[in-house]
């Protein structure tokens, strides 16, 4: 990774929060700040990073910004904003983004992409590139669509956003509910691209899971006694505290059954165990809290074949209740395959084929699930399908091993 890559690992997402913060427009920010890493990389032509490059950064991104409002002639009083936190800046020395501030900027528009205006696939697509920096053909793969489709979504949901005039700051306490679920499903998505990577160089992205994690804990500190808020921060504990288990030393990816459980972080699951009682002590279930109690089981148990499948099983026909999808049933046939066989697990997941054909976990399960039964030359078969549809270096290393065999 490049310098200039980890700056903007670093500082894109907190530098465009905090400018559409300012001048209400989450496009517009998003555009100078793309401005400004374009430039930095004519600046920074010798790969040397300045020292205070988040200053230098911020600054220009609004210079940007105000460029972009003057040659449109329009948006008057966007453009007063901006001047006004100009004075006594220069391109060098201009202060980055206010620490204490930069989270709450990021989780006001995190709340604002997710705007009523929008539809909910919209709301989380434009918050994960706006606010959270993935590349389009990023979201395209969390989404499973073609990245020219998701690219039209992401411009037909800035439109809209643009026009309903959104407010980017945290809603008022009675307007908090009617975005919640939206808000929740953009930072598992960010989790989720950070802890492996559906495309690029890297396998997994741990600016992104830590990002996730920070803001799903100012979303428990302002909604302490919210269930869901508590379940999806159980459950991204307990993914985290496998995290140092998932990559062996040569960068090879780790499956759960092979993983170390004595490295786990015994301290992060006592703390999601804890929150977990609590969220379920308010008798709201909700689809974290299952989730969330299904990786618990998976992290008290003393190995991969003695975990509770049985129990398992049942979480996922119950989250399968609260949100159908071809993916929930993937897993349960996971479950399946230990509670009942192989054969029966096989014969669940076939009807998923239409739906799932192109994810390439459904053709890896059912890898390992013919090979279980013997049948190696279908076996091989799908797992060349899968390697084919996997974008992670890391799945696509272990596929190939398992090919090897």
């Amino acid at each position: 990774m490049t310098p200039l890559e980890q700056v903007y690992r670093q500082e894109a997402a907190r530098i465009t929060a905090a400018l559409a913060a300012r001048i209400g427009d989450v496009g517009l920010a998003a555009d100078a700040v793309q401005d400004a890493f374009i430039e930095a990389i004519e600046h920074w032509r010798d790969g040397q990073v300045p020292p205070n490059y988040g200053g230098w950064l911020a600054t220009t991104a609004r210079r940007k910004a105000i460029d972009r409002l003057r040659r449109a002639r329009a948006g008057q009083q966007k453009l007063a904003l901006l001047a006004a936190t100009m004075t006594g800046e220069d391109g060098n020395d201009g202060d980055g983004v206010d620490a204490d501030s930069a989270d709450d900027d990021l989780l006001g528009m995190i709340f604002a992409c997710c705007h009523p205006a929008l539809p909910r696939e919209s709301q989380i697509a434009l918050t994960l590139r706006a606010v959270c920096g993935l590349t389009t053909g990023e979201i395209a793969a969390a989404f499973l669509v073609a990245e020219p489709a998701m690219t039209q979504r992401l411009l037909r949901a800035r439109k809209a956003l643009r026009a309903a005039r959104a407010d980017l700051r945290v809603p008022d306490p009675d307007e908090l509910a009617s975005r919640l679920a939206e808000v929740l499903a953009v930072i598992y998505l960010v989790f989720n691209e950070g802890y492996l990577a559906s495309a690029g160089r890297q396998p997994a992205r741990r600016d992104l899971a830590a990002q996730a994690l920070t803001l799903t804990r100012l979303l428990h500190r302002l909604m302490p006694r919210e269930p869901e808020v508590l379940g999806l921060l159980a459950l991204l504990l307990l993914h985290e505290s496998r995290a140092a288990t998932r990559f062996d030393g040569w960068g090879r990816l780790v499956r759960l059954a092979d993983q170390d459980r004595a490295r786990w972080d015994r301290a992060l699951i006592t703390e999601a165990t804890r929150l977990l009682d609590r969220a379920l002590a308010l008798r709201a279930p909700g689809p974290y809290q299952v989730q969330a109690a299904i990786a618990a089981l998976h992290a008290e148990a003393p190995g991969y074949e003695q975990t509770d499948w049985a129990q398992i099983r049942l979480l996922y026909d119950r989250l399968q209740a609260m949100t159908p999808s071809p993916v929930v049933l993937l897993n349960r046939a996971v479950a399946t395959r230990y509670v009942v066989g192989p054969e029966a697990a096989l014969a669940e997941i076939m009807p998923l084929t239409a739906e799932l054909d192109g994810y390439r976990l459904f053709h890896a399960l059912r890898a390992g699930l013919l090979a279980r039964l013997g049948r190696d030359d279908e076996a091989g078969a799908a797992r060349e399908r899968a390697l084919a549809l996997a974008g992670n270096p890391a799945e696509r290393e272990l596929l190939a091993r398992q090919l090897s065999f």
